[in-house]
């Protein structure tokens, strides 16, 4: 068995057979748009699955950020010392428990469920190519469980297999923009919230502040704003089906990361909202 095998069998396998058995329960039930439920059913699950994990990735992410006045601080009394700097760093992270490479691996462990669940949808969609009836038949579990053709993509008048690039200029463009819309509100929110000036403070460190914020800005604009431009490109080439999934994992990642770090980088424009309602 090689590497390919043994992928499949780990990640893809069972999601498939996830998908095809909430597919053919909502089916049993009459219920309309039977896959695209099934879809927005699967990609809850999988996100729920990987909520800890996240979670943790999360935190991390805030404590490190909360311990950026602390670290500057080192800075300035170690700046002739490398190596009393990278003690003294160690020692902060240790005492506050933070460790540096655990905000990563909750990330890397998550890569091969997206590759197996995407591999999932690409392949039982019309719409991508890759669309296979005996090979998704080969992969479920019980005879019992095999479909006799492809499921219905049509969902609230939509077919998921369709791409919003087959309609130029349309209604369909509405859906690569929500993509859009939403991957940029979750990566605006990693942001950390803009450093605070006080009154009181000495003018050179609201000079030294205002510097870390630009230095900081211009490290992190360019995901901010070209991670949304590229998923919003990328639903507007694959089907829709792709896009439901993006969409629903994504509003759940808003929900957990406004749950354990507040609207982060959106505090600025929660807070202006909250004034004027």
């Amino acid at each position: 068995m090689n590497i390919g095998d043994i992928f499949i069998a780990a990640f893809i396998q069972p999601i498939i057979n996830l998908l095809i058995i909430t597919f053919q329960f909502l089916q049993s039930l009459h219920i309309p748009g039977a896959l695209g439920f099934a879809l927005v059913i699967l990609t809850v699950v999988i996100r729920l699955l990987v909520w800890p994990l996240m979670a943790s990735q999360i935190k991390m992410t805030k404590k490190m950020a909360d311990l950026k006045p602390h670290l500057d601080e080192l800075k300035k009394k170690h700046k002739d010392d490398k190596k009393a700097m990278a003690g003294a760093q160690m020692a902060l992270y240790k005492e506050h428990g933070v460790n540096p490479a655990g905000g990563c691996l909750p990330a890397l462990l998550q890569i091969p469920v997206f590759i197996g669940l995407y591999q999932a949808i690409i392949n039982i969609l019309p719409g991508m190519g890759g669309a296979n009836l005996n090979w998704i038949n080969s992969l479920l579990y019980f005879p019992s469980m095999h479909l006799k053709a492809l499921p219905d993509p049509n969902f609230f008048g939509l077919d998921l297999g369709v791409k919003p690039s087959q309609f130029g200029v349309s209604l369909f463009l509405l859906i690569p923009v929500m993509t859009a819309l939403l991957t940029f509100v979750q990566s605006k929110m990693t942001v950390p919230s803009p450093i605070k000036h006080h009154k009181d403070e000495p003018r050179s460190e609201t000079k030294e502040k205002e510097g870390m914020e630009e230095s900081m800005s211009q490290v992190q604009s360019q995901m901010v704003y070209l991670m949304p431009v590229m998923i919003g490109y990328f639903a507007f080439s694959f089907p829709i089906g792709l896009a439901i999934y993006w969409n629903v994992y994504t509003i759940l990642g808003i929900i957990q990361q406004y749950k354990i770090a507040g609207w982060g980088g959106l505090s600025g424009f929660a807070g202006s909202l909250k004034l004027k309602v």
